[in-house]
């Protein structure tokens, strides 16, 4: 029996990659070895699925579209493949063993709530590939003063060292989107390299400091730290978030909690 065509539903933001050359430029950079214990999430048609099984012994996919997920079921054997119908924001990781290598084609309407959950296991991944909107992998790499900076960038590059790997147009998509991609590669830092004593308290710091951008730290951070305070960790109160390094929003996160406890 034919398979019916897949009509891409919006929904779930769903651009097929479709390019031959970009598929196996993402792969090499990947680099996958057999063992690897790799998780693929949005795989869609399955354009990224077929070359890395060429390359692993077992591949985990999450899928949503219970339509796709039917597909893959019937295209690759269930030892090779594991099909996890839902959504990547609900699904646990921790039950995938480690260390995890995760790739895919993140659905643009949800990548950035999407890269918060995912960050939570940093510590169980040996490293991230993601293909992306390009304005979105901006904000993840830039440095303090750029004017993409901002609580996505302090997030992921406490957690993560990044690289921007290439960019790809939207012909290489179907239906092709309305912007430029990138792909960018997140590899975990070391423990201990930046340590925040409580990550919720440090996600709360960011928070709040990006959460007025036109504001000073002495004014965006009242409440939390004093200016006098804010100068005995060699900060500057009356610079603004986004000239701010990562590092020092973990220095005044720990002076919070200290100051709790």
């Amino acid at each position: 029996m034919e398979r019916r065509r897949h009509i891409p539903r919006k929904r779930f933001g769903q651009h097929f990659l479709v390019d031959r050359d970009v598929i196996a430029r993402i792969v090499a950079e990947i680099d996958p070895r057999s063992g690897d214990h790799m998780v693929e999430i949005g795989p869609g048609l399955g354009a990224l699925t077929g070359p890395l099984l060429q390359r692993v012994d077992c591949l985990h996919v999450v899928e949503v579209d219970r339509d796709l997920a039917g597909r893959l079921r019937e295209t690759y054997p269930p030892g090779r493949l594991s099909v996890h119908e839902c959504d990547a924001l609900r699904f646990d990781f921790s039950t995938l063993r480690s260390p995890l290598r995760v790739v895919g084609n993140l659905p643009y309407n949800i990548s950035t709530p999407l890269l918060f959950h995912l960050a939570q296991w940093a510590g169980r991944s040996a490293d991230f590939h993601f293909m992306l909107q390009q304005e979105v992998v901006d904000r993840m790499i830039a440095t303090a003063s750029e004017p993409e900076y901002g609580r996505l960038s302090v997030m992921l590059q406490y957690r993560f060292r990044l690289e921007r790997l290439f960019t790809v147009s939207p012909e290489a998509f179907q239906p092709s989107p309305k912007v430029r991609s990138a792909v960018v590669r997140l590899v975990p830092r070391a423990a201990g390299e930046l340590e925040a004593l409580d990550q919720v308290g440090f996600s709360s710091v960011v928070a709040k400091a990006f959460s007025m951008r036109r504001k000073t730290l002495r004014n965006a951070l009242s409440g939390l730290i004093s200016e006098s305070e804010l100068r005995e960790l060699g900060v500057d109160p009356g610079v603004r978030a986004e000239a701010l390094p990562v590092a020092a929003f973990v220095t005044i996160a720990n002076r919070v909690l200290r100051k709790r406890t």
